[in-house]
């Protein structure tokens, strides 16, 4: 058993460079899309579509460092509420997806659907943080 910690340990290690490596990638290549917008005719003025880009960039970069914490936190600890960290990043994530949405290029079925995965993952987020798992739920429908 201790071999396989060393092991799980080492992954996630490896994982954390890695991921490391990418947030850094990814912001150096954010700061150089600003600046090539920036300095881009006309000068220090975004068309929408280029704020879309940086936007969207930018919640990239949030949600891979979220992502490195929560690596980061959660592996290591063992006592983490690794589902309340892992709902809280897919928050995150459909966050980042409602921030660059542009609603004109979708349906009203496919914006129904992203309403409801909102919907359930706060649910779920609440449910998780008030500790109330389904067998405490079954417990108290039979009181």
């Amino acid at each position: 058993m201790a071999a396989i910690k060393k092991f799980e340990r080492m992954i996630i290690f490896t994982l954390l460079i890695m991921m490391s490596l990418v947030v850094l990638l990814a912001t150096i290549e954010l700061g150089w899309i600003i600046i090539k917008d920036i300095i881009t005719p006309p000068i220090f003025l975004l068309e929408i579509n280029e704020l879309f880009e940086i936007f969207g960039l930018f919640m990239l970069v949030l949600i891979s460092i979220e992502l490195l914490e929560t690596i980061a936190k959660t592996y290591t600890n063992q006592s983490a509420n690794h589902a309340k960290i892992v709902m809280a990043v897919a928050i995150i994530a459909i966050s980042r997806k409602i921030i660059i949405l542009d609603v004109e290029n979708y349906s009203g079925q496919s914006l129904l659907g992203i309403a409801a995965i909102i919907l359930a993952l706060s649910i779920g987020y609440y449910l998780i943080q008030r500790k109330i798992l389904p067998t405490e739920l079954t417990r108290k429908e039979d009181d």
